[in-house]
């Protein structure tokens, strides 16, 4: 059992950038993957970035790659966001999350077993 909180969310216009943080405590040794995921409305969950907790080994979805950066500080139990050149597109609640999915399933939202509430990001035009 994991609790994740995240913050850093608000507003900010394209092309700017917003750093999101998630705080883990409880049976944080029992993961092995933390990562982002986000919800923008009206449309379906979707893969953002994961991070192994060993190695920080990263995976980025496309869309994301090369303006967003994924990185941890396990002493602290926590997991950052780094979100550069913003675009109205990122627009969405942005949910941190732990698990210890197959490698094969890391981008999958379904092989988390443990989600934060979510953080509001808004990209203006």
């Amino acid at each position: 059992q994991v609790q994740l909180v995240e913050s850093g969310g608000g507003l900010v216009q394209a092309g700017g950038s917003l750093r999101l943080s998630c705080v883990a405590s409880g049976r944080t040794s029992s993961t092995s993957v933390m990562g982002w995921f986000r919800r923008a409305q009206g449309k379906e969950r979707e893969f953002v970035g994961t991070i192994t907790l060993d190695g920080g080994s990263t995976l980025y979805a496309d869309s994301v790659k090369g303006r967003f950066t994924i990185s941890r500080d396990n002493a602290k139990n926590m997991l950052s966001l780094q979100m550069n050149s913003l675009k109205p597109e990122d627009t969405a609640v942005y949910y941190c999350a732990a698990g210890n999915p197959r490698p094969l399933s890391r981008r999958l939202g379904s092989a988390y077993a443990n989600w934060g509430q979510g953080t509001q990001v808004t990209v203006s035009s």
